[in-house]
């Protein structure tokens, strides 16, 4: 059987073709994804940029940790405490300090995100002056970079300074230096400093108080130290994703391919088991085919992702979802996984097929016939009802007992997979009454065109199967994805609309917060009543064991509840005070009157009491506490609502005059609402696509396949039509109906399954109190049907017209 196997590749070339360039693809994209994991996994650790040079950080707690019985728990303050008074005297015994201070700067033309420092940090680094010389005045600044030069004035948030001297930029931040007594006056407080000491010696003299930093742990000291790890942990997850949809669809696909193959090969097999061949012969025939073409396929992905790992790596370097230092390791295990998944993939898509294959009866070669007598078979019937009932099940149970779980990430990419799965290979159930319903109205039409794409579609109902599940698929996971996404931003937009009451947003520039005297000059403003607000955090320990940190925010309740309507479900916004706290639903403890022990945004114990109870909404409700449960907060938001009787436009105006020249913005509600609206982010965004282009490549991949292979297998067919009268255009004409009325079919179910995994997240929705609004991707889902479509057209009218350039007496002797 070896031989007759090998013979039906050099045969049949082009119902391989489809699985093979599937399998190359879907290997290659497991072996750069590999190769990506592994070289993210023995990244090296990023060394220390602004501390490269000094001998000893001292750094101020910045970590909350709680003992618990399995050990301790830690998490990052909201608001780190600076150095004390007393650890910065103790360590100036044993050695020469320097204090260190960050704080934003904005200047016209600056590049964005500058940020000042003391001079003296500037050796640490080390930078280099490269023009000019150090800044002796309150009035002189040094800058990292070729964006200025000595001699020229600046106009900063920070007052007008002149450059006296330019630095060289090591790449990690845009600096402004100043002298170190000016950056005292604008940044009092020192979080960090550099020694030359003794480790052990300053160790001893800080204690538990404070951080001593030597070595690599000197990066902690930087701006974000855990930048990298977080960009490869997001790039790990995406990479994941889009692994783990290549195998689906690749397993998809080639069991696709394979199985239409079996259903054409049935005179075939019917002959072998004529001329003696047993059906385990037959089966092993059809697993042999499947060897080859998983091992030949394997091989040139494995090639393939070994060219295209290292230009995948550069790419999300400069996309910056990746370190900028970020390269592609020599590797082998991803190979390995690569190859052997292929194969794996390629035998399992081919074994429900060989059974079916060594089932076939000698008797088979006796029929004339071509329509399928069998729409599923008994295996495909059980299981796609058992991923259906899992998928119902597991849902329901979500609903019942978890349905934020359904909010996540991770889940509304992942569970759509089950019904998607379950609805493709029950499609053959429905997929006669739908064809036929679409073509019900072109049958009644004068001609036999809309009768015979009626009765063709209808009779075939495999061949019909074979080109719909690949659409079905796309187009339920383009229609899941980004619609769980809008559908979830949307629930999000809603919250906010529904909790902002406030007339006017006001808000500082990026990166700063409101000072004393401008929330004063705000406050001073007739006929505004003014809310300012903090962002912070609280840590609670659940379970004993669990440190959860809640976002919160810190404002006066009175004024809170004259700018903003809570989601409350019980207690109310006017009974918060400084011994209390509003929490939501999702706390453990979320009783009226309870007491509950946590820690603030600084680290500091408290046990409040529960003042009041939001809703779990979509997971933004947060925690309100009052300013003084947030120390270290600063203003960033300020909402203000109008008095009786005050003129708006005359408030806006006065709003701006105290807000004064800088970046700071007055907005209206609607404004405020729109510049916050929540979206998706950039990375999430990226691996969706990322998964739907996967998608996608495969779907035209097997469409493509399929319809080439059908039409190639209809020769005999199309020169019956010829013979009967029908001219050349009239069959290329059905042939595209037919293709088309295929693609709707599978775009119908697919838009189907994307509805009900979307009903799924409106429910959960609907039980944490959002009212939701069900939202489709109408433009994603029409461009992917539309592509589909083309490309169904396309291969079925290609293949046909070329083979109708010869004579219908020809093409109808033509053998199979």
């Amino acid at each position: 059987m070896l031989n007759v196997a090998l013979r039906t590749l050099r045969t049949r070339w082009v119902t391989f073709t489809g699985s093979f360039v599937a399998l190359s693809l879907g290997v290659a994209l497991l072996t750069v994804m590999g190769l990506a994991l592994a070289s993210s996994a023995a990244a090296p650790e990023r060394g220390p940029e602004r501390f490269a040079a000094a001998r000893v950080v001292v750094k101020g707690q910045d970590t909350l940790r709680v003992a618990t019985p399995n050990g301790d728990r830690t998490s990052r303050l909201a608001h780190p405490r600076p150095l004390s008074a007393a650890t910065v005297a103790e360590v100036r015994k044993l050695g020469p300090v320097v204090a260190d201070r960050s704080f934003a700067v904005r200047a016209a033309g600056a590049p964005a995100e500058l940020v000042g420092h003391p001079w003296s940090t500037a050796a640490f680094a080390p930078y280099d002056l490269a023009t000019g010389r150090a800044p002796r005045s309150a009035d002189e600044v040094a800058v990292t970079g070729d964006w200025a030069r000595p001699g020229q004035e600046l106009r900063t948030d920070r007052g007008p300074v002149r450059v006296v001297g330019t630095l060289t930029s090591r790449g990690f931040e845009n600096a402004v230096f100043f002298t170190d007594a000016r950056a005292a006056e604008l940044s009092p407080p020192v979080h960090q400093l550099a020694v030359t000491a003794d480790p052990a010696a300053v160790r001893q003299a800080v204690g538990d108080s404070s951080q001593v930093l030597t070595g690599n742990a000197r990066r902690l000291a930087d701006a974000d130290p855990d930048r990298d790890s977080e960009a490869l942990t997001a790039m790990n997850a995406l990479f994941g994703t889009a692994g783990g949809v290549t195998a689906f669809v690749s397993v998809f696909v080639v069991a696709s391919t394979f199985a239409f193959a079996v259903a054409q090969r049935r005179r075939e097999f019917a002959l072998l088991r004529t001329a003696g061949a047993t059906p385990g012969q037959i089966r092993r025939s059809v697993l042999v085919e499947a060897l080859a073409v998983g091992a030949l396929a394997s091989a040139a992905g494995c090639a393939l992702g070994s060219y295209g790992a290292p230009l995948l790596a550069d790419r999300v370097a400069a996309e910056g979802l990746a370190p900028a230092w970020f390269t592609i390791g020599d590797h082998t295990w991803p190979y390995h996984v690569a190859f052997w998944t292929g194969l794996l993939v390629a035998l399992g898509g081919a074994t429900a097929a060989s059974w079916r294959a060594g089932r076939t009866g000698p008797t088979e070669a006796l029929r004339e016939a071509s329509a399928d007598s069998r729409t599923l078979t008994p295996g495909r019937l059980l299981f796609g009802t058992a991923l259906l009932l899992t998928a119902a099940v597991t849902l329901a149970l979500a609903l019942t007992g978890a349905p934020g779980d359904l909010l996540q990430r991770k889940t509304y990419i992942s569970r759509p997979m089950l019904l998607i799965t379950a609805t493709a290979l029950l499609a053959p159930l429905v997929l006669r009454p739908l064809t036929r319903m679409l073509t019900w109205l072109p049958a009644l039409l004068p001609g036999a065109g809309g009768l015979l794409v009626r009765e063709n579609t209808a009779a075939g109902v495999r061949r019909t199967a074979a080109l719909a599940a690949p659409v079905l698929v796309t187009v339920a996971l383009a229609g899941s994805l980004l619609g769980a996404t809008a559908t979830l931003n949307g629930a999000k937009s809603t919250e906010a609309r529904e909790r902002t009451t406030a007339a006017f947003v006001v808000t500082p520039a990026a990166g700063t917060a409101f000072d004393a005297a401008t929330l004063r000059a705000l406050r001073a403003v007739p006929g505004a009543e003014v809310s300012p607000s903090s962002t912070t955090a609280v840590h609670v320990l659940e379970d004993g064991v669990a440190l959860v940190r809640s976002e919160a925010r810190a404002a006066t309740p009175g004024l809170l509840a004259a700018t903003a309507r809570l989601p409350l479900t019980a207690g109310g916004t006017t009974d918060l005070d400084d011994d209390s706290i509003i929490v939501n639903e999702e706390w453990q403890r979320h009783r009226v009157g309870e007491r509950v022990r946590v820690w603030l945004g600084d680290g500091t114990p408290r046990t409040l009491r529960i003042a009041a109870v939001m809703t779990t909404g979509t997971g933004d409700n947060g925690v309100y506490v009052t300013p003084r449960n947030a120390p270290g907060a600063t203003a960033d938001r300020v909402d203000v609502a109008l008095a009786d009787g005050a003129d708006p436009g005359a408030v806006a105006t006065a709003l701006r005059q105290a807000v004064g020249t800088g970046d700071g913005q007055v907005l209206t509600r609607q404004e405020w609402l729109r510049a916050t609206a929540p979206g998706t982010n950039r990375a999430t965004r990226l691996g969706l696509l990322l998964v739907l282009g996967i998608a996608l490549l495969y779907t035209g991949i097997s469409v493509a396949n399929t319809t080439v292979m059908a039409t190639s297998d209809r020769i005999r067919d199309l020169a019956v039509l010829r013979l009967t009268g029908a001219t050349r255009w009239q069959v290329l004409r059905l042939t595209g109906a037919e293709a088309l009325t295929v693609v709707t079919a599978g775009t119908l179910l697919g838009l189907l399954a994307a509805v009900v995994n979307l009903a799924g997240m409106w429910s959960a929705l609907a039980l944490l109190s959002v009212r939701p609004a069900l939202v489709l991707p109408w433009q994603a889902l029409g461009t992917t049907a539309a592509a589909c479509a083309l490309l169904a057209v396309v291969s079925a009218t290609l293949p046909a017209a070329v083979a109708l350039r010869r004579r219908p007496v020809e093409l109808a002797g033509v053998r199979e």
